[in-house]
């Protein structure tokens, strides 16, 4: 039950939960969301790079990042496999995310592209209130995209895609409660700015707008429905071609949740504090967008998460990749530095990406010696 508990709080703690409240005493006011599996970057390569990809040069983890980049790839079309596992730091074992995801170009100005992302959360014991054992549940996630993408023109791209969204967490009737699995549809708009030149030199840049859809619900309670973790991003890339053996890519994302941020609570009286929580959860979909922008100036610039990366290729076979991830304290508070490596052999790439131990005792992030693996292969026409 310890390591039960212990998974259950870190993933809390990670992804965030279903909602967070805060105490007029706590500066700490997290905003969080339903599904957070979809804020995890399944990308080895990205992850390498402080998990910075919207502006990054295009692969078939482009179904992840930024979509717009697709119609730039080198080949015709390309598959990525990932594995992560995950919370190994805290000596949990049958948690883990994969991915697959892919693209087509149907020619040189557009293409298809799909993704999957597929988040397991291991067993859990499911107890009563005085811990009496119920059931053990294995809760689990999805996400299926399909995109297109098109040259609006030499330098400019445009990528859309739809989404379906599967979060089977429990089942079951618990204290008079019927819970199921949930599910949402949600869509994304993705742009990008193709500056560099025929070598690969120079500036791009991208705009992402992720997850816009619809609430999700684990119950037949309406209103106990939650938002999904709808994203806002912009990254800018810039690559040096020193010859041709030797380049080097700086990357920066920039990202806010577009859900509004959890009300903050009196503590004293339960009347008001349990309006403020229902009128949070009562926002609709357009207006939980607007909503996440009405925190103040100060407390929206915290809302944005920093990722800062480089990436170095040698003869265009060997990679060596370092980043930073920062997020406000008062918002998360993670913090990490992550290395990676990859290799090019013929059509096929292996990426690899780590996740350095952060803080010491009860302030070590459990995101500490997190790994993940990656598959690259880029078919038809790849380099």
């Amino acid at each position: 039950m310890k390591k039960v508990t212990l998974k259950l709080t870190a993933l809390v703690m990670l992804l965030g939960g279903t909602i967070t409240v805060s105490f007029a005493q706590n500066k700490i006011n997290v905003v969080t969301s339903a599904v957070p599996f979809l804020r995890i970057s399944p990308d080895a390569r990205s992850g390498g790079m402080g998990d910075v990809g919207i502006a990054t040069a295009p692969d078939a983890n482009a179904a992840f990042a930024n979509i717009a980049r697709t119609p730039w790839a080198t080949s015709k079309m390309g598959v990525a496999i990932n594995y992560t596992p995950w919370l190994r730091d805290l000596g949990v074992t049958d948690v883990f995310l994969a991915s697959l995801a892919g693209y087509y170009k149907l020619d040189d100005q557009q293409a298809l592209s799909f993704g999957l992302r597929y988040f397991k959360l291991g067993s859990i014991q499911f107890t009563d209130a005085l811990g009496n054992d119920l059931e053990q549940y294995n809760p689990k996630e999805f996400a299926f995209d399909l995109g297109y993408s098109r040259k609006l023109s030499d330098k400019l791209g445009l990528g859309i895609a739809i989404r379906y969204i599967n979060s089977n967490l429990a089942s079951g009737n618990y204290g008079g409660q019927n819970y199921k699995a949930g599910s949402s549809v949600a869509g994304d708009v993705h742009l990008y700015h193709h500056g560099a030149k025929a070598n690969g030199e120079g500036f791009n840049w991208g705009l992402t707008l992720s997850n816009l859809g619809s609430k999700i619900a684990y119950s037949s309670d309406a209103t106990q429905k939650d938002y999904i973790p709808a994203n806002l991003g912009f990254g800018l890339a810039y690559t040096k071609v020193f010859d041709e053996a030797n380049k080097i890519t700086f990357a920066v994302d920039l990202n806010k949740l577009l859900v509004p941020t959890p009300p903050v609570l009196t503590g004293s009286n339960a009347g008001a504090d349990s309006a403020a929580v229902v009128k949070y959860r009562d926002y609709s979909v357009a207006s939980s967008w607007l909503k996440s922008f009405s925190g103040g100036a100060s407390d929206e610039i915290q809302e944005v998460n920093i990722a800062v990366g480089a990436e170095y290729w040698y003869n265009n076979q060997f990679g060596f990749r370092a980043g930073y991830f920062y997020e406000n304290p008062n918002k998360g508070n993670r913090k990490y530095f992550t290395a990676g490596a990859g290799i090019k052999y013929s059509v096929a790439s292996l990426n690899f990406s780590y996740v350095f131990p952060t803080g010491s005792g009860t302030s070590r992030i459990p995101l500490s010696n997190t790994y993940r693996f990656g598959l690259v292969f880029d078919m038809a026409g790849g380099k």
